[in-house]
């Protein structure tokens, strides 16, 4: 059996999340669904995470077992023509045959995006703000995000997990157009719901509703009751995974 790390973007307004699910159009689903098509054979597809319904992905990272060496460019330009125009692979590389998609991740980044300027061309993309924020609060609040930290404040209640910990490495807004601004977040590891929770609970400190105090109060307390509510799935990007060099062939 020969290893593949697939490479892909997603618009994920038009899937229920990455997972296969019953009844339900997934990002893994189509996926495992074309390569059966184009190689004749069931293949699984192993993701690096699980993003939820309405969730984007700039570059999602998977990996397959395929029974032989394959021509990677050639998989790639026919699974683009056989994919919806949701989904878009960017490359496919041999890695070693433990390498895994999911536990060999060394780095995820998230991006979430707001507006303030109202617009159609925006709003599929984005958190529109009627008012502007207070950008400086909410990245004094973001700065206690750095480091490790048990997260479990924002992250989903009852989440089968063995650890709440996670050590984020960027955690800052950043202005990226004429009324258009983008959290940028970045750790070893998430926890289910928790960039959207980090998110919810910031914008309010940018409306005034909480200190950057309260955040990091918050934050040590380790109750999920002291987060606000999840920011909308729309605006937010899984924009990159990082793996170790080594890993490849």
């Amino acid at each position: 059996m020969r290893r593949y790390f697939l490479y892909l973007a997603y618009d994920g307004a038009s899937f229920h999340g990455w997972q296969v699910q019953p009844n339900a159009r997934t990002v893994q689903g189509e996926l495992e669904q074309a390569l059966c098509t184009l190689l004749r054979q069931p293949i699984s597809v192993t993701g690096a995470g699980r993003t939820d319904t309405g969730v984007h992905a700039h570059k999602m990272v998977a990996h397959i077992d395929l029974p032989e060496e394959v021509d990677a460019p050639q998989l790639v330009y026919r699974l683009n023509r056989l994919l919806s125009r949701e989904i878009h692979i960017i490359d496919m590389r041999a890695v070693k045959s433990d390498a895994h998609a999911r536990f060999d991740a060394t780095l995820r980044t998230y991006h979430y995006q707001v507006t303030i300027e109202e617009s159609p061309f925006t709003q599929r993309y984005h958190l529109y703000l009627p008012s502007t924020p207070d950008f400086e609060a909410m990245n004094e609040a973001a700065s206690h995000l750095l480091g490790e930290h048990d997260f479990t404040t924002f992250s989903k209640v009852g989440s089968d997990v063995h650890t709440h910990l996670c050590t984020v490495t960027a955690a800052s807004w950043q202005e990226i157009g004429h009324g258009e601004w983008r959290f940028v977040f970045s750790a070893n590891r998430f926890l289910r719901n928790m960039v959207r929770a980090t998110v919810g609970t910031l914008l309010d400190v940018g409306r005034g509703k909480l200190t950057p105090k309260d955040f990091l109060h918050a934050l040590r307390a380790r109750d999920r009751s002291l987060a606000s509510s999840s920011a909308i799935a729309d605006a937010l990007f899984l924009y990159n995974v990082k793996y170790p060099e080594e890993l490849f062939l």
